[in-house]
């Protein structure tokens, strides 16, 4: 299987679609939802339940488009090729300690969540692979060491006292980066972790040791980052006040030489700069020399960035932000376009000296999101909208970041502990978007994107867009020279039926098929947190998912006309639609079988005790000396603020993975 270590057994088999992982000492998964009440606990934020009121429909809203798609890449500005991998995930490296163990209340070897399996293997079976990137604010001060008290795979210690985001020191174990490889060899992810960077005269290089000899091998490894948003060092009172994109670059120097004179690390060439976050332009560290100067070191250029934070709510920082009065700035598609404008020259930059550009860390607010804004079907959208234009211009690959339970915009989770006897996984929103981009993008790597947004026009007018047309944003992807996909938008909400767009196309200089097939991304209203679908299926409602989706799908057969050349899509509000201009496209992006992970659970059988639901649901999960033991960066409801272990036992069962991109443990 790979990467497993002598004394860990991993019981998966994967020689059919559906495969079979054998869990001792974990409630079973499938478990029907006993009596007591959700209602009777407060949730941490990635369970809230705000619903904000969607924006009224934009007045004048322009419900039939046409659109004239070239037949042919001729004289069309398409992006570089893309891998349907392209919005891939950036978990904190704290919190692959709670993504990678289970409940430090059970004296049993750590397992990989089954519905963590089938997440991943959702995007790789359409996209071919999965990225992911370990790292963060807390990749700074992580030390990795040979072993720690009671077989724990990480420990978090007491912070820098003058980090305003109180970020946590990490020691590790080498089962850390093991278990990415085990993860690897079940759902092919590839990974991008980060070098310690808070003492360039103490580095620390282990996690480049480890990491290649575990990772590398398989090609499992992306690279190493250099510095998570250097530029605010000195913000976070890591670096003097004076700290420049110069004292960066002599620094990275000398890691580069350290990495050249370390044998333990063979490939020299993986390295990520700058990962500036918005205080620093990357221009402002490429006007060091730094690429020209270690080019032969660098494998990628990276920046992180989101579009606004809410860190006021979580730290106290800043300016409070009402999420009902920025949800619409989401839904949009001015949003995407104003997010990489200013990153057009660093794309191009990038090409010129052929390093791939990746968006490290974004979503939609840092700090940890808004309620009902970051875990709304809008945010969905949004993440989808958005990567898709950084692809148009430049960019090689996105990360969404995701974090503990008291982040609202994560990708999944699994139930609070208290609750883990009786409720399933919560898949997020943005986990669609994620999906949504792997099927349009496809897995052959060739596929390449165009914004046709401003090429769309109305019966009113017929040669220029119109005005609402940032409402319904148009996109194509091409392979081998001919278009294969459209995606279309219609970011308004409306129940009444009124705002349902008709959108017509043409292959101009071509022929259209006798019909299409088009897969919705649906939802009742952007407001929405459950009621999503794409093509006919969901993930489930809160606490109902074990990652595999439910339901049958749907694809909708879309006759054209091959007389006016020209087939119409509707476009109910609001939705995403991806329109299959080819049966080879639709073959390509909708895989017919999916590996799953189907799983078996006994009970323990020594000292068990049984507890009404009822009660355990108003109580407070774990015990206090219990809670001291879970580990996040969030600012977590009645989490200890000092230090935090994860238990990992060793020999009994298999390493694998607890919690996915959310904080909390099975129990």
């Amino acid at each position: 299987m790979g990467c497993i270590r002598p004394f860990v057994f991993l019981f998966v088999v994967i020689p059919y679609s559906l495969a079979s992982v054998t869990v001792y000492g974990q409630i079973p998964l499938g478990q029907a939802t006993q009596s007591a009440s959700a209602a009777t606990y407060t949730a941490p934020a990635f369970y809230d339940t705000t619903v904000l009121n969607p924006p009224p429909v934009p007045p004048n809203l322009s419900t039939q488009l046409y659109l004239s798609v070239p037949a042919t890449s001729n004289n069309v500005s398409l992006s570089q090729p893309l891998k349907g991998s392209f919005l891939g995930f950036s978990i904190e490296f704290s919190v692959i300690s709670q993504v990678c163990m289970s409940s430090p209340a059970l004296f049993v070897l750590s397992f990989i969540q089954v519905p963590f399996l089938n997440l991943m293997s959702n995007i790789r079976q359409r996209a071919g692979e999965v990225r992911i990137r370990v790292g963060g604010n807390t990749q700074e001060t992580a030390s990795l060491v040979d072993s720690l008290p009671d077989g724990d795979m990480a420990l978090k210690e007491p912070s820098n006292l003058n980090d305003p985001t109180s970020t946590p020191a990490l020691r590790y174990t080498a089962d850390a980066l093991y278990m990415l490889g085990n993860i690897s060899s079940l759902v092919d992810v590839k990974w991008f972790l980060g070098i310690p960077f808070n003492d360039t005269t103490n580095l620390r290089l282990q996690i480049a040791e480890v990491g290649e000899t575990v990772l590398d091998s398989g090609g499992y490894l992306l690279g190493f980052q250099v510095g998570n948003e250097p530029d605010l060092y000195a913000a976070h009172g890591v670096r003097p006040s004076t700290y420049s994109p110069y004292d960066y670059f002599g620094e990275f120097g000398i890691l580069v030489d350290a990495v050249d004179s370390d044998n333990s690390i063979p490939v020299k060439s993986n390295l990520v700069v700058p990962s500036v976050s918005g205080t620093w332009t990357p221009e402002d560290v490429f006007n060091t020399g730094i690429v020209n100067s270690y080019d032969s070191s660098l494998g990628y250029l990276a920046v992180e960035h989101y579009p606004t934070d809410n860190c006021y709510a979580q730290y106290g920082i800043g300016s409070p932000v009402d999420p009902q009065t920025v949800f619409p700035d989401y839904l949009n598609h001015t949003s995407a376009i104003s997010l990489v404008a200013p990153y057009l020259n660093a794309s191009s930059y990038a090409a010129s000296v052929s390093k791939p550009f990746v968006m490290m860390e974004t979503n939609t607010a840092s700090c940890g999101g808004f309620p009902g804004v970051s875990d709304s079907f809008g945010a969905a959208m949004w993440a989808v909208d958005y990567a898709l234009q950084m692809g148009a211009v430049g960019f090689w690959g996105a990360m969404l970041h995701v974090g503990g339970q008291d982040d609202y915009y994560n990708v999944s989770a699994p139930p609070p502990t208290n609750q883990s006897s009786y409720h399933q996984w919560t898949v997020g929103s943005v986990f669609y978007s994620s999906v949504f981009v792997a099927e349009a993008l496809g897995p052959s790597g060739n596929a390449r994107l165009v914004d046709l947004t401003n090429a769309l026009t109305s019966p009113s007018d017929a040669t220029t867009p119109p005005v609402t047309s940032i409402y319904t944003p148009a996109y194509a992807v091409y392979e081998n020279g001919a278009p294969a996909r459209l995606v279309v938008f219609n970011f308004v909400t409306d129940t009444t039926g009124s705002s349902t767009v008709q959108f017509t196309f043409e292959l101009g200089g071509g022929s259209v098929p006798g019909s299409v097939q088009v897969k919705y991304l649906l939802a009742p209203s952007v407001s929405n947190k459950d009621n999503i679908t794409w093509a006919g299926q969901t993930f489930g409602s809160t606490f109902g998912s074990d990652g595999r989706f439910q339901g049958l799908p749907y694809t909708t057969t879309i006759p054209c006309s091959t007389s006016t050349n020209s087939c119409t899509v509707p476009l109910p509000a609001p939705c995403i639609a991806l329109i299959f201009l080819t049966s080879s496209a639709y073959a390509e992006s909708s895989p017919s079988t999916t590996v799953t992970f189907a799983t078996t659970a006994v009970t323990q059988t020594w000292n068990t005790a049984t507890i009404d639901p009822t009660a355990l649901a108003t109580s407070n999960g774990l015990s206090g000396k219990e809670r001291d033991q879970l580990a996040s960066t969030s600012r977590e409801n009645g989490a200890a603020p000092a230090v935090a272990g994860i238990k990992v036992g060793l020999g009994l069962l298999g390493v694998v993975v607890g919690a996915w991109f959310g904080g909390g443990t099975w129990s």
